[in-house]
């Protein structure tokens, strides 16, 4: 196996602040690794808050038509 510079660095530092040796090092990060990509990652809930809006004075919202004319104008057909 041959390993990137920059993740022999890093395994050697790993190895060093452990006082472990390389290869046990390597097998304890290997199996992080490989554990961590096995599980699903963790999702919280979508969730969206309701805020009122409050009504808009002179719009009559009984009437679609009337909706229509405000927000997309007189030529919204």
């Amino acid at each position: 196996m041959t390993l990137d510079e920059d993740v022999l660095a890093r395994v050697k530092e790993a190895s060093r602040s452990r006082g472990t040796s390389f290869r046990e090092t390597l097998n304890d990060l290997l199996r992080t690794g490989l554990l961590a990509a096995s599980k699903p990652p963790d999702r919280s809930k979508f969730r969206i808050r309701a805020t009122h809006m409050g009504l808009r004075p002179g719009l009559n919202y009984d009437s679609t038509e009337a909706l229509l004319e405000y927000a997309e104008g007189i030529d919204h057909r």
